[in-house]
């Protein structure tokens, strides 16, 4: 089983910016550190990937060879009928998964344009975020296989 981690603009930055929201330097690490443990943990191969442009993120998506897919799409989540679109094309069950709970944050956050196609949603976890949307997409996966 294949899993892709997609992220979107800004979150290379997780641990330079915004440090009272996002964590401190070393977030980052411990971030996709956890994620790459929960992945050889589920004995899944995964790939993380990132990405500033809309239309690249799209593409990225629609050319995916993969068994699912953890998106987090950063401010695009709240604007991209293009990556909703893409998701939708490409048929590769995914979770949404935002390190902050976006539903605490600003009221313009609280609108995805992804979630209801998602399998499910995960935020407000910090570093643990990745590795929870993980565990629970395969999770889905090995079930929907059965």
């Amino acid at each position: 089983m294949k899993i892709l981690l997609i992220e979107g603009p800004l979150l290379d930055k997780i641990g330079e910016r915004e440090p009272q929201i996002y964590g401190e330097k070393g977030t980052r690490e411990k971030l996709i550190g956890a994620f790459y443990e929960k992945a050889a943990l589920l004995g899944v191969e995964t790939e993380a990937v990132s990405e500033y442009c809309e239309g690249e993120l799209a593409k990225i998506i629609v050319n995916a060879k993969c068994d699912g897919i953890v998106i987090n799409p950063g401010a695009y989540t709240h604007t991209s009928v293009l990556l909703r679109d893409a998701l939708l094309c490409s048929s590769i069950p995914f979770v949404e998964a935002h390190l902050t709970n976006i539903f605490a944050r600003e009221e313009f956050r609280h609108r995805s344009y992804l979630s209801d196609a998602a399998v499910g949603v995960v935020c407000g976890l910090g570093t643990e975020t990745y590795s929870a949307a993980l565990e629970g997409l395969t999770a889905f996966l090995k079930k929907r296989k059965n």
